[in-house]
């Protein structure tokens, strides 16, 4: 990873995304460049006045960026809607990693538009990082997640080249499919013949994990295997608190594809709700 864009709006939750990002430059060796993205839908004298204020606390930042953790820092300001001008950013620049705060949550927004940072994820040009939790440490446990898709095998091959987990404990998720239990019959299966059923279905998923995580130089993941029991987004977050993960990693395009807008259900689910920090991996981009 060489160069890191952090979004910020200076409040406390950008202060968070910042201070995940330096622990990460520092680790990593990566460039940091800082973001900052005026509303340009209000008057001029209001445009002026945030300008010249964004100007004074990025410069302030990078200052302390500098003389602190003895990092440089870019500095730049947008004039967009808040979504488009990061997006833009990011496809001018095509950082490695975009890092952002969590969003605020507005209930009957989020469920007509979406948040502020799955707009972001749905067009921005690099992995995006939300940081959830304050950050204290290095990664510790990173929880892959996969559909065993190409498109999951291409984010997990990112991910890896992003250098993320050097020193973290890493286990893989994979929620397969079990039919049988809910259909009908899934109610007639005695608990023999029921977990009979999962045991097959469990050892026919493992052999397709570790091939997949073996095409993504993974193979030494811990492999955790869950039948699909309520929803996908739920089984995610509900692993990730067994297992003391404070990294969730997903691919923005599930088997949902158009239908989520390039999200897909459980990656959605996941961005808001996750207490812990969530790394959202995009499809390459089609050849022209």
């Amino acid at each position: 990873m060489k160069s890191i864009m952090v979004a910020t709006d200076f409040s406390e939750r950008s202060d968070r995304a910042l201070r995940r990002a330096t622990l990460l430059a520092r680790s990593t060796g990566a460039s940091l460049s800082l973001v900052h993205v005026i509303d340009d839908d209000q008057p001029r004298r209001i445009i002026d006045n945030d300008r010249a204020a964004a100007e004074t606390l990025l410069q302030e930042a990078a200052a302390t960026l500098s003389a602190v953790d003895g990092l440089q820092a870019g500095t730049r300001i947008l004039l967009a809607d808040p979504f488009e001008g990061i997006a833009i950013a990011t496809r001018e620049a095509r950082p490695d990693l975009l890092v952002m705060g969590p969003h605020r949550r507005h209930l009957l927004k989020d469920i007509f538009i979406g948040t502020t940072a799955e707009r972001v994820i749905r067009s921005a040009a690099c992995p995006v990082l939300m940081v959830n939790a304050a950050p204290v440490a290095p990664y510790r446990h990173i929880l892959l997640t996969t559909d065993l898709s190409d498109i999951a095998l291409d984010a997990l091959k990112d991910h890896a080249r992003l250098g993320l987990c050097d020193n973290a404990a890493l286990s893989a998720l994979h929620i397969f499919p079990a039919p049988a239990l809910r259909l009908s019959m899934g109610y007639s299966l005695a608990a023999e013949g029921r977990a009979n059923y999962l045991e097959e279905e469990s050892r026919a998923a493992a052999q397709k994990l570790a091939g997949h995580l073996a095409k993504a130089g993974l193979a030494h993941a811990r492999q955790i295997l869950r039948p699909e029991e309520t929803t996908a987004g739920n089984d995610i977050l509900r692993t990730a608190a067994e297992i003391g993960s404070d990294l969730i990693v997903v691919s923005t395009h599930g088997r949902t594809g158009m239908a989520k807008l390039l999200l897909g259900s459980a990656t959605e689910h996941v961005l808001r709700a996750a207490p812990v920090d969530v790394l959202a991996i995009p499809p390459a981009p089609a050849a022209a």
